[in-house]
């Protein structure tokens, strides 16, 4: 079974339709895996084998009968410890809720079960899903496959690195400041964020939260080692196709599919002066840029469909001021205090996050209406191009530091220190605006390193993204395992 880990998710569904493969011996090599290998990547920190290993052998007898639940049925896989799994506890790194078990399954878990998946576990995360570093004093740090004194990423982490490390084959994952995308660049996976308000966020909160759907920006969506096997969960995830809005789910069409590279138009930008970019990836874009003209689409590297400082500021306004919305009140009371004692002129990541996350309604909806200008210029990107492809963060991964704040901690870019909030820029391009974004394989640096880029699309053309990333790890490069984890 040792050469199942090289398998995509798509390959292994195949195999257990025709009987080449067992859930039960899928199960059990997955699990064998996870408990030889993860102890110092730590990913996988919540776990229900044996209850896997049994729905593993019903599903073999369902195969046997001639019944099938569903594309999945009988692949073992891993989600976010931030989705309810029933029976499971559910604490987003909280001591405090170590012990709240959830009763029923999360809107996108269950979608998953029904599709046939068996649920290995859960996968860890930061403190309240607020850092690119998955670390808490629940569960511990979860540490890089590729570089054990690096970060996988946050929040999903745990995701990507249960991913990069063969544990599981596919992985449910949440982004609200490229929770999906980071992690997925750190390491080297694929992930896609989808169009704002696709997929329910249903069951994907703490107790006290009403209705997750009307988080702003934030949004749950799938991670892989295969851009194909990313959509082979967004065809469970996303069917029929239906929005969130102010009169509930509405259904509708896609309005368009991706139908080969020729004659598509694509802006690759690779850098900003708001958020300098590491050279290693700037290379890597420049080597896909070059890729894509090869294959006959239209590139150019000179457009930028927003001004850089207006839109940062605005997402991180608005970012803060969702996650605000979230506070207790001991905490949020905290915050206020802490942003009445800020200078007047101070404007920088440590202020925006403490005003933002109490600024009153009336300031919500005057960053509102500038959200809408940078949608409107987005919508005029979209008339020249069909998709944009750019960074994820500006470095590469980082090294664990948990000491300060997270804009007190620096990382090296182009040999200058940097605050790694910068990367912050990255997150905000598509997120503040609700576009689809699918991050993916950049290859290598130079130091063995992973690093990826994201594509970003139009308003629900989340297929013509993961059509590009497909065709792009057919046609030019896809993952990579860490050489020690083959």
């Amino acid at each position: 079974m040792s050469d199942v880990f090289h398998l995509t998710a798509t390959a292994m569904c195949a195999q257990l339709a025709s009987g080449q493969l067992s859930s039960e011996a899928l199960t059990r090599a997955h699990i064998d895996r996870i408990e030889a290998l993860d102890g110092p990547i730590n990913a996988v920190v919540v776990r229900r084998f044996e209850h896997a290993l049994r729905e593993a052998r019903v599903a073999d007898a369902e195969r046997r009968q001639g019944h099938s639940r569903g594309p999945l049925h009988g692949l073992p896989m891993t989600v976010k410890e931030a989705f309810n799994v029933a029976g499971l506890p559910t604490c987003w790194g909280f001591e405090a809720l170590a012990n709240n078990v959830a009763s029923q399954h999360a809107w996108a878990v269950q979608r998953l079960v029904d599709a046939g998946a068996i649920i290995l576990g859960k996968t860890n995360v930061p403190v309240a899903l607020a850092d690119w570093q998955s670390f808490n004093p629940v569960y511990g740090t979860t540490a890089n496959p590729w570089d054990l004194s690096r970060s996988p990423g946050g929040s999903s982490g745990g995701s990507a690195a249960a991913l990069a490390a063969g544990f599981t084959p596919l992985e449910l994952g949440s982004d609200i400041g490229a929770s999906i995308r980071n992690p997925a660049h750190y390491c080297g996976v694929y992930g896609h964020k989808p169009t704002w308000g696709l997929l329910s966020m249903a069951g994907h909160e703490l107790p006290g939260t009403v209705n997750a759907d009307t988080l702003d920006i934030a949004a749950i969506g799938p991670m892989a080692r295969s851009a194909q096997d990313l959509r082979l969960a967004w065809s469970v995830l996303a069917q029929p196709a239906v929005q969130y809005g102010p009169m509930g789910w509405v259904p509708f069409e896609w309005p368009r599919r991706f139908e080969g590279p020729q004659g598509l138009r694509v802006a690759v930008i690779d850098d900003s002066p708001t958020a300098p970019v590491d050279d290693a990836i700037r290379a890597r874009l420049g080597e896909l840029a070059a890729c894509l003209s090869r294959a006959g689409v239209q590139v150019r590297t000179d457009w930028r469909p927003v001004d850089d400082e207006e839109s940062h500021a605005t997402y991180m306004h608005l970012l803060r001021s969702a996650t605000g919305a979230l506070l207790d009140a001991k905490a949020w009371a905290e915050m206020a205090q802490r942003a009445a004692q800020l200078p007047a002129d101070q404007d920088d990541t440590e202020s925006r996050t403490y005003r933002a996350s109490v600024m009153s309604h009336r300031d919500w909806v005057s960053w509102d209406q500038r959200r809408e200008r940078l949608r409107r210029q987005w919508a005029h990107t979209f008339e020249q191009f069909d998709l944009v492809i750019c960074p994820v963060a500006t470095s590469l991964p980082i090294h664990h530091n948990h000491q300060g704040q997270r804009w007190e901690r620096m990382v090296t870019v182009n040999g200058q220190p940097q605050p790694h909030t910068h990367s912050l820029f990255w997150a905000g391009y598509p997120g503040v605006v609700g576009l689809p974004a699918t991050a993916f394989p950049l290859g290598l640096t130079p130091q063995g390193l992973p690093v990826g880029a994201q594509i970003i699309a139009a308003p629900r053309h989340d297929l013509l993204g993961l059509g590009l990333a497909e065709w792009l790890e057919s046609q030019w490069l896809g993952f990579t395992a860490p050489p020690h984890l083959k």
